[in-house]
């Protein structure tokens, strides 16, 4: 990422927990506590049995490419200098699909079923952002 200012994720009550969790470099999703699935985005029920009990869960963010696109339009001006850029999304072991940008990896070595897992970034002193990067085996 560049060193310029960036958009900033939106915060709602729904994803406070999220976002605070990647202060501390942690994945954290909500859990329903009825049918116990996790899920994401997080929301005020459960998209799956629509109960309100939620709880929010460490996971390790360990997971396979399930697919990508490589960007090239320019969506956000802030972001014009870092084109062309990657784009992953991730079925996580524990849980659902997370998408975010890659590091360490070249655009040729992506590939469905690549293993990968989640590192944060500090965009601000306030805000860390995920990526997924490879592991191994």
């Amino acid at each position: 990422m560049s060193d310029y200012a960036k958009p900033l994720p939106l915060v709602t009550p729904d994803n406070r927990a999220f976002w605070e969790a990647t202060r501390r470099h942690e994945l954290c999703l909500p859990h329903c506590r009825n049918c116990q699935r996790p899920h994401y985005p997080p929301g005020p029920l459960c998209p799956f049995c629509f109960d309100t009990g939620l709880e929010w869960r460490r996971l390790s963010g360990r997971g396979r490419i399930s697919s990508w696109v490589v960007v090239h339009r320019e969506w956000f001006a802030s972001f014009r200098a870092d084109l062309p850029y990657p784009v992953v999304q991730v079925e996580l072991d524990e849980g659902p699909r997370l998408t975010a940008g890659v590091v360490d990896m070249d655009n040729d070595a992506l590939r469905v079923g690549l293993p990968v897992e989640v590192v944060f970034r500090d965009v601000t002193g306030e805000v860390a952002l995920p990526f997924f990067r490879p592991r191994t085996e």
